[in-house]
């Protein structure tokens, strides 16, 4: 027993003796006092008395117990302060183990990085994604150094070859149908051949499955101008990410989420991109020459100088998306949402547009030279100036369009519905109208000469007297051609 508990329990037999003397003093006192008193008094006092050395023994006893249970009451704060230290202790312990734990993960894995064996520095990756999964803390260094790793390893290197040098090889009378392209295809892009590193790959598709709730916000995954070729991604998570400057040609990234990417001035020539996510993306600038992205969402996406010739864009949505002066030709849009787009100065020569929705699309001086705009709706589009030399236009919906000054020189018309249409000063040399609905449509000092109107529906002496014809003007049987209208020279 310490010297600290002896003297207490000494001060308290102290007091409990004092108090034990003075209760005997005064059982005596009040004894020899009640002696005088009559039997019944002495009884009374006698209880009184008894009583009182109860309350006494009993209060004496609660500030015993009261003290103890206060002493008891210290021991367990105490003991609870003693337990939390050791708990924190236990804590800081785990976590000085946890922290040279992941750093010895992290020495070794980054050390296998720079191995000589491909197999090793695969398994290293795999290493520090396993990482990434159990301390979220570490998952955005991880991403950093993974990234590093690609862009370390797999830069971009000149390979002599320009985009416009590679346009300028490409005869695009070859390419009409869907095989004839994929041969191309092969011919013309032989760096395509070479297949994508495995550790390459390996890092990617640990970049492409991570945890995207763990990035650090306003960052972004870092694969600027890095050569990933034949990158094997589909479905791959890939929001966010800078890949400008990049060469992922001949990629699949079919069904891969694209929301947030920079991939303008990217090359993705000949790439898959099926029902890929891309919506308000940048592409400005990119190639994206034969690549194949049927049924992508596109809209709103900036595609302004994009390379998409033969491009393959069945069914892609492409609302809202900005196509200014970008690269066409050849590329396949049928069935394809283009409403509202801004395709100012496109170039879509050949390009096929069956059935496509175009409603309000801005078109000013693009070229359409020999396209396919079969069944398309054009209604309220915007095609002032634009070249339409040769162009097939069966059926199609071109009504309230502006075709102001454009050129529809022998342009295909069949059918066309071009009720309320501007065509003021539009050239329709040649052109085939034949069972087009002219409703209204505003013929003022339009260039008839050689065209067909025969069997034409709601078309007016006054709209002919305003067009330009001559005597190869081929008129409805109830439609006289105006006596102004000069011979053929």
């Amino acid at each position: 027993m310490s010297a600290n508990k002896t003297g207490v329990l000494l001060n308290w037999l102290i007091v409990i003796t004092v108090i034990f003397a003075l209760l005997l003093s005064l059982i005596v006192f009040v004894l020899s006092k009640i002696r005088q008193l009559s039997i019944q008094q002495q009884i009374e006092y006698g209880i009184q008395a008894l009583a009182t050395i109860a309350i006494i023994f009993l209060g004496l006893a609660l500030l015993v117990n009261a003290y103890y249970g206060a002493k008891r009451a210290q021991a367990l704060h105490k003991s609870a302060i003693a337990a939390e230290r050791n708990i924190e202790l236990g804590l800081q312990n785990a976590k000085l183990s946890q922290d040279k734990l992941i750093a010895e993960r992290f020495m070794t894995a980054i050390a296998q990085l720079g191995h000589d064996k491909s197999e090793t520095r695969t398994g290293a990756i795999y290493a520090l994604e396993r990482v990434a999964q159990e301390f979220p803390s570490e998952h955005w260094t991880i991403m950093e150094i993974l990234t590093a790793f690609v862009r370390e390893n797999a830069p971009i290197r000149d390979r002599g070859q320009t985009t416009e040098e590679y346009l300028a090889s490409i005869d695009f009378d070859n390419h009409r149908n869907e095989n004839q392209r994929t041969q191309q295809l092969d011919v013309n892009l032989p760096e395509q051949s070479a297949k994508i590193p495995t550790d390459i790959q390996v890092a990617l598709t640990v970049i492409a499955r991570r945890n995207y709730l763990h990035d650090r916000e306003n960052q972004k995954i870092d694969l600027r101008n890095t050569d990933i070729r034949r990158a094997d991604l589909p479905g791959a998570n890939l929001e966010g990410v800078d890949f400008r400057g990049a060469d992922l040609s001949g990629a699949d990234l079919r069904g891969a989420a694209l929301t947030g990417a920079d991939l303008s001035g990217t090359k993705l020539t000949g790439s898959i991109l099926y029902e890929a996510n891309l919506p308000k993306v940048n592409l400005s600038g990119a190639d994206l020459c034969w690549a194949n992205l049927n049924r992508a969402n596109l809209s709103g996406a900036n595609l302004r100088g994009a390379n998409l010739a033969g491009a393959s864009l069945r069914a892609a949505n492409l609302h809202a998306a900005n196509l200014y002066k970008a690269n066409l030709q050849q590329a396949t849009l049928k069935v394809a949402n283009l409403s509202g787009a801004k395709l100012f100065l496109a170039n879509l020569q050949g390009a096929k547009l069956g059935k496509a929705n175009l409603q309000l699309t801005g078109l000013i001086g693009a070229n359409l030279q020999g396209a396919n705009l079969n069944g398309a709706n054009l209604q309220g589009a915007n095609l002032n100036a634009a070249k339409l030399q040769q162009t097939e236009i069966f059926f199609a919906n071109l009504s309230e369009a502006s075709l102001a000054e454009a050129d529809l020189y022998r342009a295909n018309l069949i059918g066309a519905n071009l009720s309320k249409a501007i065509l003021y000063e539009a050239n329709l040399h040649g052109a085939n109208l034949m069972g087009a609905n002219l409703l209204g449509a505003n013929l003022c000092d339009v260039k008839l000469e050689g065209a067909i109107l025969t069997g034409v529906k709601n078309l007016e002496l006054q709209q002919i007297t305003a067009a330009a014809g001559d005597r190869t003007t081929r008129l409805p049987d109830y439609v006289e051609a105006p006596t102004h209208w000069r011979k053929p020279g």
